[in-house]
Protein backbone atom coordinates (compact mmCIF):
# COMPACT_ATOMS: atom_id res chain seq x y z
CA UNK A 1 0.00 0.00 0.00
CA UNK A 2 1.22 3.51 -0.81
CA UNK A 3 -0.34 5.15 2.18
CA UNK A 4 0.52 5.18 5.73
CA UNK A 5 -0.25 2.32 7.76
CA UNK A 6 -0.79 1.93 11.74
CA UNK A 7 2.05 0.59 11.81
CA UNK A 8 3.84 3.65 10.65
CA UNK A 9 3.14 6.01 13.50
CA UNK A 10 4.54 6.73 16.56
CA UNK A 11 1.37 6.05 19.04
CA UNK A 12 2.84 6.14 22.62
CA UNK A 13 1.68 8.80 24.96
CA UNK A 14 -0.34 10.12 21.87
CA UNK A 15 -4.29 10.64 21.58
CA UNK A 16 -5.03 8.77 18.44
CA UNK A 17 -8.66 9.16 16.80
CA UNK A 18 -9.65 6.22 15.34
CA UNK A 19 -12.69 5.87 12.61
CA UNK A 20 -14.12 2.10 13.26
CA UNK A 21 -16.89 0.55 11.76
CA UNK A 22 -19.10 -0.60 14.67
CA UNK A 23 -22.45 0.08 12.54
CA UNK A 24 -23.52 -3.49 13.76
CA UNK A 25 -27.31 -5.02 14.33
CA UNK A 26 -28.82 -3.86 17.12
CA UNK A 27 -32.55 -5.46 18.43
CA UNK A 28 -34.42 -3.85 21.64
CA UNK A 29 -30.46 -2.77 22.74
CA UNK A 30 -28.82 -6.24 22.22
CA UNK A 31 -26.26 -6.75 19.26
CA UNK A 32 -27.14 -9.66 16.88
CA UNK A 33 -24.03 -9.89 15.20
CA UNK A 34 -20.96 -8.53 16.58
CA UNK A 35 -18.46 -9.56 13.83
CA UNK A 36 -18.04 -5.85 12.88
CA UNK A 37 -16.49 -5.32 16.42
CA UNK A 38 -14.38 -8.15 16.08
CA UNK A 39 -12.62 -6.86 13.03
CA UNK A 40 -11.26 -3.77 14.69
CA UNK A 41 -9.79 -5.43 17.69
CA UNK A 42 -6.34 -5.91 15.70
CA UNK A 43 -5.86 -2.20 15.19
CA UNK A 44 -7.34 -1.03 18.51
CA UNK A 45 -5.07 -4.08 20.53
CA UNK A 46 -1.87 -2.48 18.64
CA UNK A 47 -2.42 1.46 19.76
CA UNK A 48 -3.40 0.31 23.11
CA UNK A 49 -0.74 -1.67 23.56
CA UNK A 50 1.86 0.80 22.05
CA UNK A 51 1.20 3.13 24.87
CA UNK A 52 -1.52 4.89 22.06
CA UNK A 53 -4.59 6.22 24.08
CA UNK A 54 -7.17 5.07 20.95
CA UNK A 55 -10.17 7.67 20.68
CA UNK A 56 -12.89 5.53 18.45
CA UNK A 57 -15.87 7.43 16.21
CA UNK A 58 -18.84 5.02 14.66
CA UNK A 59 -21.78 6.21 13.12
CA UNK A 60 -24.59 3.40 13.83
CA UNK A 61 -27.61 3.50 11.49
CA UNK A 62 -29.13 6.60 9.88
CA UNK A 63 -30.27 9.76 11.55
CA UNK A 64 -32.04 12.44 10.25
CA UNK A 65 -33.92 13.55 13.02
CA UNK A 66 -33.90 13.57 16.56
CA UNK A 67 -36.47 11.01 17.27
CA UNK A 68 -34.15 8.27 14.94
CA UNK A 69 -31.22 8.72 18.04
CA UNK A 70 -33.69 5.72 19.85
CA UNK A 71 -32.16 2.41 20.16
CA UNK A 72 -29.32 4.24 17.99
CA UNK A 73 -26.87 4.54 21.03
CA UNK A 74 -23.45 2.85 20.88
CA UNK A 75 -23.81 2.44 24.45
CA UNK A 76 -24.11 -1.26 24.04
CA UNK A 77 -21.19 -1.06 21.50
CA UNK A 78 -18.64 -0.34 23.99
CA UNK A 79 -19.67 -2.85 26.90
CA UNK A 80 -19.35 -5.27 24.27
CA UNK A 81 -16.10 -4.28 23.22
CA UNK A 82 -15.07 -3.62 26.65
CA UNK A 83 -15.37 -7.74 26.99
CA UNK A 84 -13.75 -7.98 23.66
CA UNK A 85 -10.63 -6.49 24.64
CA UNK A 86 -10.97 -7.55 28.77
CA UNK A 87 -11.08 -3.95 30.00
CA UNK A 88 -13.09 -1.03 30.63
CA UNK A 89 -13.83 1.27 27.32
CA UNK A 90 -14.73 4.66 28.20
CA UNK A 91 -17.86 5.71 26.68
CA UNK A 92 -18.78 8.91 26.03
CA UNK A 93 -22.35 9.86 25.53
CA UNK A 94 -21.47 13.04 23.86
CA UNK A 95 -19.99 14.11 19.95
CA UNK A 96 -18.92 17.24 21.08
CA UNK A 97 -18.46 19.30 24.04
CA UNK A 98 -16.71 19.64 27.72
CA UNK A 99 -17.39 16.44 29.07
CA UNK A 100 -16.19 14.86 25.65
CA UNK A 101 -13.25 17.05 26.20
CA UNK A 102 -12.32 16.33 29.96
CA UNK A 103 -13.14 12.51 29.27
CA UNK A 104 -10.36 12.40 27.06
CA UNK A 105 -7.93 14.10 28.48
CA UNK A 106 -8.47 12.24 31.70
CA UNK A 107 -7.11 8.76 29.51
CA UNK A 108 -3.88 7.10 30.35
CA UNK A 109 -1.69 5.20 27.87
CA UNK A 110 -2.95 1.97 26.60
CA UNK A 111 -6.59 3.46 27.15
CA UNK A 112 -9.69 3.44 24.48
CA UNK A 113 -12.74 5.81 24.50
CA UNK A 114 -15.52 5.42 22.58
CA UNK A 115 -17.07 8.63 21.21
CA UNK A 116 -21.41 8.74 21.16
CA UNK A 117 -22.84 7.79 17.21
CA UNK A 118 -20.88 10.39 14.75
CA UNK A 119 -24.53 10.10 12.58
CA UNK A 120 -25.87 12.09 16.07
CA UNK A 121 -24.75 14.94 14.11
CA UNK A 122 -26.68 14.60 11.51
CA UNK A 123 -29.66 16.10 13.11
CA UNK A 124 -30.87 19.37 11.71
CA UNK A 125 -28.14 19.32 9.04
CA UNK A 126 -26.05 16.62 8.32
CA UNK A 127 -22.62 17.62 9.84
CA UNK A 128 -21.23 14.39 9.97
CA UNK A 129 -22.69 12.91 6.31
CA UNK A 130 -22.01 16.37 4.48
CA UNK A 131 -18.77 16.34 5.83
CA UNK A 132 -19.33 19.80 7.69
CA UNK A 133 -15.24 21.65 7.84
CA UNK A 134 -16.11 22.69 11.17
CA UNK A 135 -16.70 18.85 12.61
CA UNK A 136 -14.22 17.77 11.12
CA UNK A 137 -11.62 20.17 12.59
CA UNK A 138 -13.08 19.79 15.32
CA UNK A 139 -12.94 16.45 16.27
CA UNK A 140 -9.12 16.26 14.64
CA UNK A 141 -8.54 18.88 17.66
CA UNK A 142 -9.17 16.41 19.73
CA UNK A 143 -6.59 14.29 19.28
CA UNK A 144 -2.72 14.41 18.94
CA UNK A 145 -2.26 15.27 15.04
CA UNK A 146 -2.81 11.34 14.46
CA UNK A 147 -5.42 9.92 12.68
CA UNK A 148 -5.70 5.89 11.91
CA UNK A 149 -8.50 5.41 9.56
CA UNK A 150 -10.47 1.35 10.06
CA UNK A 151 -13.65 1.75 8.51
CA UNK A 152 -13.35 -0.05 5.45
CA UNK A 153 -17.23 0.06 5.09
CA UNK A 154 -17.67 3.88 5.00
CA UNK A 155 -14.47 4.02 2.78
CA UNK A 156 -16.57 5.08 -0.01
CA UNK A 157 -18.34 8.08 1.69
CA UNK A 158 -16.66 11.61 2.22
CA UNK A 159 -17.85 12.26 6.11
CA UNK A 160 -16.30 14.61 8.71
CA UNK A 161 -14.98 11.34 10.76
CA UNK A 162 -12.87 10.21 8.31
CA UNK A 163 -12.39 12.49 5.41
CA UNK A 164 -12.91 15.42 7.66
CA UNK A 165 -10.84 14.83 10.46
CA UNK A 166 -8.15 13.70 7.91
CA UNK A 167 -7.65 16.61 5.91
CA UNK A 168 -6.69 18.71 9.35
CA UNK A 169 -4.25 16.15 10.67
CA UNK A 170 -0.69 16.26 9.47
CA UNK A 171 -0.85 12.10 9.83
CA UNK A 172 -3.62 9.79 8.94
CA UNK A 173 -3.10 6.15 8.14
CA UNK A 174 -4.76 3.02 7.26
CA UNK A 175 -5.89 0.54 10.10
CA UNK A 176 -5.01 -3.11 9.96
CA UNK A 177 -8.62 -3.75 8.47
CA UNK A 178 -8.73 -1.47 5.78
CA UNK A 179 -5.19 -2.35 4.62
CA UNK A 180 -6.47 -5.78 4.57
CA UNK A 181 -9.45 -4.98 2.39
CA UNK A 182 -7.62 -2.98 -0.01
CA UNK A 183 -4.67 -5.50 -0.19
CA UNK A 184 -6.92 -8.40 -0.89
CA UNK A 185 -9.70 -7.13 -3.04
CA UNK A 186 -7.83 -4.55 -5.26
CA UNK A 187 -5.00 -6.67 -5.84
CA UNK A 188 -6.89 -9.61 -6.35
CA UNK A 189 -8.71 -7.47 -9.23
CA UNK A 190 -5.62 -5.40 -10.56
CA UNK A 191 -2.97 -8.19 -10.12
CA UNK A 192 -5.26 -11.42 -9.97
CA UNK A 193 -3.11 -14.91 -10.41
CA UNK A 194 -5.04 -16.20 -13.56
CA UNK A 195 -7.37 -17.99 -14.17
CA UNK A 196 -9.43 -14.91 -12.82
CA UNK A 197 -13.25 -15.41 -12.14
CA UNK A 198 -15.58 -12.95 -11.19
CA UNK A 199 -19.30 -14.27 -9.72
CA UNK A 200 -21.75 -11.42 -9.52
CA UNK A 201 -25.24 -11.92 -8.02
CA UNK A 202 -27.81 -10.45 -6.58
CA UNK A 203 -31.08 -8.59 -7.32
CA UNK A 204 -30.31 -5.53 -9.88
CA UNK A 205 -28.33 -5.13 -13.09
CA UNK A 206 -28.35 -1.72 -11.94
CA UNK A 207 -26.29 -2.20 -8.84
CA UNK A 208 -23.75 -3.82 -10.44
CA UNK A 209 -23.63 -2.20 -14.42
CA UNK A 210 -19.66 -0.44 -13.52
CA UNK A 211 -19.08 -3.53 -11.41
CA UNK A 212 -19.57 -6.01 -14.62
CA UNK A 213 -18.02 -3.55 -16.93
CA UNK A 214 -14.52 -3.12 -15.25
CA UNK A 215 -14.56 -7.18 -14.37
CA UNK A 216 -15.01 -8.02 -18.19
CA UNK A 217 -11.44 -6.08 -18.60
CA UNK A 218 -9.76 -7.81 -15.48
CA UNK A 219 -11.24 -11.31 -15.32
CA UNK A 220 -11.23 -14.14 -17.54
CA UNK A 221 -14.88 -15.11 -16.73
CA UNK A 222 -17.68 -13.01 -15.07
CA UNK A 223 -20.55 -15.73 -13.99
CA UNK A 224 -24.11 -13.91 -13.62
CA UNK A 225 -26.82 -15.24 -11.15
CA UNK A 226 -29.27 -13.87 -8.89
CA UNK A 227 -32.10 -12.39 -10.11
CA UNK A 228 -30.51 -10.03 -12.46
CA UNK A 229 -30.49 -13.27 -14.25
CA UNK A 230 -33.91 -12.50 -15.84
CA UNK A 231 -32.88 -9.10 -17.23
CA UNK A 232 -30.00 -10.46 -19.12
CA UNK A 233 -32.16 -13.32 -20.06
CA UNK A 234 -35.43 -11.15 -21.56
CA UNK A 235 -32.98 -9.07 -23.21
CA UNK A 236 -32.36 -12.09 -25.63
CA UNK A 237 -36.33 -12.77 -25.67
CA UNK A 238 -36.00 -15.26 -23.18
CA UNK A 239 -39.14 -16.52 -21.46
CA UNK A 240 -39.06 -15.29 -17.73
CA UNK A 241 -42.58 -15.47 -16.59
CA UNK A 242 -42.86 -13.36 -13.22
CA UNK A 243 -39.61 -13.60 -12.88
CA UNK A 244 -37.47 -9.74 -11.33
CA UNK A 245 -36.99 -7.90 -14.20
CA UNK A 246 -35.28 -3.78 -14.58
CA UNK A 247 -37.23 -3.21 -17.96
CA UNK A 248 -35.15 0.16 -18.39
CA UNK A 249 -31.83 -1.60 -17.99
CA UNK A 250 -32.77 -4.37 -21.13
CA UNK A 251 -30.52 -2.18 -23.57
CA UNK A 252 -27.82 -2.32 -21.13
CA UNK A 253 -27.78 -5.88 -20.49
CA UNK A 254 -28.16 -6.57 -24.06
CA UNK A 255 -25.06 -4.05 -24.76
CA UNK A 256 -23.26 -6.00 -22.24
CA UNK A 257 -24.10 -9.25 -23.58
CA UNK A 258 -23.11 -8.53 -27.01
CA UNK A 259 -19.12 -6.48 -25.78
CA UNK A 260 -18.40 -10.11 -23.41
CA UNK A 261 -18.96 -12.52 -25.84
CA UNK A 262 -17.78 -15.84 -24.06
CA UNK A 263 -16.41 -14.06 -21.12
CA UNK A 264 -20.06 -13.37 -19.45
CA UNK A 265 -21.51 -16.73 -18.13
CA UNK A 266 -25.43 -16.79 -17.32
CA UNK A 267 -27.12 -19.47 -15.92
CA UNK A 268 -28.76 -22.65 -17.97
CA UNK A 269 -31.84 -22.94 -15.71
CA UNK A 270 -33.74 -22.21 -12.69
CA UNK A 271 -35.22 -23.43 -9.72
CA UNK A 272 -39.21 -21.67 -10.15
CA UNK A 273 -41.80 -21.16 -7.89
CA UNK A 274 -45.48 -19.68 -8.10
CA UNK A 275 -44.98 -17.27 -5.92
CA UNK A 276 -42.23 -15.34 -4.05
CA UNK A 277 -43.60 -16.57 -0.36
CA UNK A 278 -46.70 -18.29 -0.26
CA UNK A 279 -45.89 -20.81 -3.09
CA UNK A 280 -47.43 -24.13 -3.52
CA UNK A 281 -45.60 -25.07 -6.50
CA UNK A 282 -41.73 -25.01 -7.00
CA UNK A 283 -39.72 -26.94 -10.11
CA UNK A 284 -36.52 -26.72 -11.91
CA UNK A 285 -36.73 -25.29 -15.58
CA UNK A 286 -35.71 -27.84 -18.23
CA UNK A 287 -34.14 -24.45 -19.61
CA UNK A 288 -33.60 -20.59 -19.23
CA UNK A 289 -37.60 -19.93 -19.77
CA UNK A 290 -39.21 -19.54 -16.91
CA UNK A 291 -42.72 -20.99 -16.47
CA UNK A 292 -45.64 -18.34 -16.91
CA UNK A 293 -46.92 -17.81 -14.08
CA UNK A 294 -43.55 -18.84 -12.06
CA UNK A 295 -40.67 -16.94 -11.10
CA UNK A 296 -37.23 -17.61 -10.50
CA UNK A 297 -36.06 -17.86 -7.28
CA UNK A 298 -32.45 -19.63 -7.34
CA UNK A 299 -30.13 -21.09 -10.34
CA UNK A 300 -30.94 -24.72 -11.58
CA UNK A 301 -28.81 -27.93 -10.78
CA UNK A 302 -27.90 -27.44 -14.76
CA UNK A 303 -26.30 -24.27 -13.63
CA UNK A 304 -24.83 -25.03 -10.32
CA UNK A 305 -22.88 -27.80 -12.22
CA UNK A 306 -21.66 -25.89 -15.36
CA UNK A 307 -20.50 -23.09 -12.85
CA UNK A 308 -18.55 -25.45 -10.83
CA UNK A 309 -16.64 -26.33 -14.07
CA UNK A 310 -16.35 -22.70 -14.90
CA UNK A 311 -14.55 -22.13 -11.47
CA UNK A 312 -12.86 -25.18 -11.25
CA UNK A 313 -8.91 -24.41 -12.03
CA UNK A 314 -9.05 -20.94 -10.66
CA UNK A 315 -6.51 -19.50 -8.64
CA UNK A 316 -8.06 -15.93 -8.27
CA UNK A 317 -11.94 -15.68 -7.28
CA UNK A 318 -13.91 -12.68 -6.61
CA UNK A 319 -17.69 -13.11 -5.23
CA UNK A 320 -20.38 -10.64 -4.84
CA UNK A 321 -24.10 -11.33 -4.62
CA UNK A 322 -25.68 -14.68 -3.98
CA UNK A 323 -27.21 -16.79 -6.80
CA UNK A 324 -30.82 -16.79 -5.43
CA UNK A 325 -33.07 -15.93 -2.06
CA UNK A 326 -30.96 -17.89 0.16
CA UNK A 327 -32.79 -17.02 3.18
CA UNK A 328 -35.00 -19.20 1.99
CA UNK A 329 -33.96 -22.83 2.78
CA UNK A 330 -35.66 -24.13 -0.58
CA UNK A 331 -33.59 -21.67 -2.47
CA UNK A 332 -30.08 -21.91 -0.95
CA UNK A 333 -28.65 -25.09 -3.18
CA UNK A 334 -27.10 -22.24 -6.32
CA UNK A 335 -25.45 -19.97 -3.29
CA UNK A 336 -24.09 -23.31 -1.63
CA UNK A 337 -23.43 -24.86 -4.91
CA UNK A 338 -20.94 -21.82 -6.35
CA UNK A 339 -19.94 -21.28 -2.20
CA UNK A 340 -18.39 -25.21 -2.52
CA UNK A 341 -17.12 -24.79 -5.80
CA UNK A 342 -14.96 -21.69 -5.20
CA UNK A 343 -13.42 -23.62 -1.60
CA UNK A 344 -12.91 -26.74 -3.36
CA UNK A 345 -9.88 -25.29 -5.52
CA UNK A 346 -6.35 -25.74 -4.40
CA UNK A 347 -4.68 -23.06 -3.75
CA UNK A 348 -7.22 -20.31 -4.44
CA UNK A 349 -7.78 -16.88 -3.35
CA UNK A 350 -11.11 -16.39 -2.70
CA UNK A 351 -12.58 -13.06 -1.70
CA UNK A 352 -16.16 -12.10 -0.95
CA UNK A 353 -17.16 -8.88 -1.19
CA UNK A 354 -19.31 -8.47 1.58
CA UNK A 355 -23.42 -7.48 1.80
CA UNK A 356 -25.40 -10.83 1.38
CA UNK A 357 -22.80 -12.66 0.12
CA UNK A 358 -20.93 -12.39 3.65
CA UNK A 359 -24.22 -13.12 5.41
CA UNK A 360 -24.57 -16.11 3.77
CA UNK A 361 -21.14 -17.91 3.95
CA UNK A 362 -21.43 -16.80 7.73
CA UNK A 363 -25.25 -18.01 8.07
CA UNK A 364 -24.39 -21.33 6.20
CA UNK A 365 -21.43 -21.98 7.67
CA UNK A 366 -18.77 -21.49 5.62
CA UNK A 367 -16.83 -17.89 6.35
CA UNK A 368 -14.01 -19.27 7.44
CA UNK A 369 -13.05 -21.84 4.22
CA UNK A 370 -12.74 -17.95 2.64
CA UNK A 371 -9.57 -16.17 2.10
CA UNK A 372 -11.20 -12.61 3.04
CA UNK A 373 -14.39 -11.50 3.12
CA UNK A 374 -15.01 -8.13 3.45
CA UNK A 375 -16.48 -5.83 6.35
CA UNK A 376 -18.21 -3.25 3.45
CA UNK A 377 -20.67 -4.22 0.70
CA UNK A 378 -20.78 -0.67 -0.38
CA UNK A 379 -17.05 0.14 -0.34
CA UNK A 380 -16.21 -3.46 -1.83
CA UNK A 381 -18.17 -2.85 -4.99
CA UNK A 382 -16.78 0.45 -5.75
CA UNK A 383 -13.26 -1.18 -5.24
CA UNK A 384 -14.25 -3.55 -7.90
CA UNK A 385 -16.02 -1.27 -9.94
CA UNK A 386 -12.34 0.81 -10.01
CA UNK A 387 -13.36 3.77 -8.65
CA UNK A 388 -11.12 5.72 -5.97
CA UNK A 389 -12.59 5.53 -2.44
CA UNK A 390 -12.58 8.93 -0.69
CA UNK A 391 -11.71 7.67 2.46
CA UNK A 392 -8.33 6.01 1.27
CA UNK A 393 -7.49 8.83 -0.87
CA UNK A 394 -7.61 11.16 1.85
CA UNK A 395 -4.89 9.38 3.61
CA UNK A 396 -0.92 10.16 4.20
CA UNK A 397 1.20 8.96 1.44
CA UNK A 398 4.09 6.97 2.69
Amino acid sequence: MAKLTVKDLDLKGKKVLVRVDFNVPLQDGVITNDNRITAALPTIKYISEQGGRAILFSHLGRVKEEADKAGKSLAPVAKNLSRKLDKEVVFVPETRGVKLEAAIHSLNDGDVLLVENTRFEDVNGKKESKNDPELGKYWASLGDDIFVNDAFGTAHRAHASNVGISANVSKAAAGFLLENEINYIQEAVDKPVRPFVAILGGSKVSDKIGVIENLLKKADKVIIGGGMTYTFYKAQGIEIGDSLVEEDKLKIAKDLLEKAGSKLILPIDSKEANSFAEYTEMKDTQTEAVDKGFLGLDIGPKSISKFAGEIKGAKTVVWNGPMGVFENPDFQAGTIGVMDAIIAQPEVKSIIGGGDSAAAAINLGRADKFSWISTGGGASMELLEGKTLPGLQALTEK
